[in-house]
């Protein structure tokens, strides 16, 4: 069964118009159902302009009802996801404050780190939104909140989430294998990695600040020794230093 909009059955005067290269200004014609077109002058290939992508941005099937989407059209469906990660972490916590004001900062922190470090943000992101959501099994589950037991426990529901958002199986892979030990570096790490580490520590550094302040020396050397990219030394020493 086709979607309605794009079965030719259904189509009305104008589905198929023409419309000018945004590069050389010839003539294209589309259909309205063609996600893109080649210019047959200068080969540049653009997006159909009367086309409205606003259900592909959140749906599962998009590619599979429309064919490959246009960059601008990934790039949303991208930002999007990571706003309806942030949801469904808030309805996962659901009065847990505390946790999700955590994966608020952390979000925060990594959003501007990861920008200057060039990583990857929608799985900086969801990684950010979704690192602790293991905690509370824990809890049930072990009687602790350490981070091995979170490490243990948030793979799983993570990736439920995920799937059920429709995110793509390389994201859910990577979002999942930074949270299974998010806490424990290993040798040789991803950037996307590092910079959700380096946004988690400040994070939990200035939670310990304000239930007991620690002086600006010792933070200093926190600083230099712990943080794993120089984009996070920055973000911290702006965070943390008076």
């Amino acid at each position: 069964m086709k979607c309605p909009g794009q079965d030719s059955r259904y189509w009305k005067p104008g589905a198929i118009f023409t419309a000018k290269c945004p590069e050389c200004d010839h003539n294209v014609e589309f259909f309205k159902d063609d996600t893109t077109r080649k210019c047959e002058k200068c080969g540049h290939k653009f997006a159909n302009p009367k086309m409205d992508f606003g259900c592909a941005a959140y749906c599962q099937f998009a590619e599979e009802c429309i064919g490959t989407l246009p960059p601008e059209l990934l790039a949303q469906k991208e930002d999007l996801l990571k706003d309806r990660i942030a949801i469904e972490m808030k309805r996962y916590f659901k009065r847990d404050f505390k946790r999700i004001g955590h994966a608020i900062r952390v979000a925060r922190h990594a959003e501007r780190i990861g920008k200057n470090e060039r990583g990857n943000l929608a799985v900086i992101l969801a990684a950010a939104y979704l690192h602790d959501i293991g905690i509370h099994e824990a809890e049930k589950k072990h009687k602790s909140t350490a981070g091995t037991y979170q490490e243990q426990e948030g793979p799983l529901i993570a990736r439920s989430i995920m799937e059920s958002l429709g995110a793509n199986d390389k994201l859910i892979e990577e979002v999942c294998d930074i949270i299974g030990h998010h806490h424990h570096p290993r040798p040789e790490e991803t950037i996307n990695f590092k910079v959700l580490y380096d946004a988690d520590l400040i994070a939990n550094l200035e939670d310990k600040h304000k239930e007991k302040p620690i002086d600006n020396d010792r933070l200093t050397r926190i600083i230099e020794e712990s943080f794993l990219t120089e984009s996070g030394r920055e973000e911290a020493k702006k965070t943390l230093l008076n």
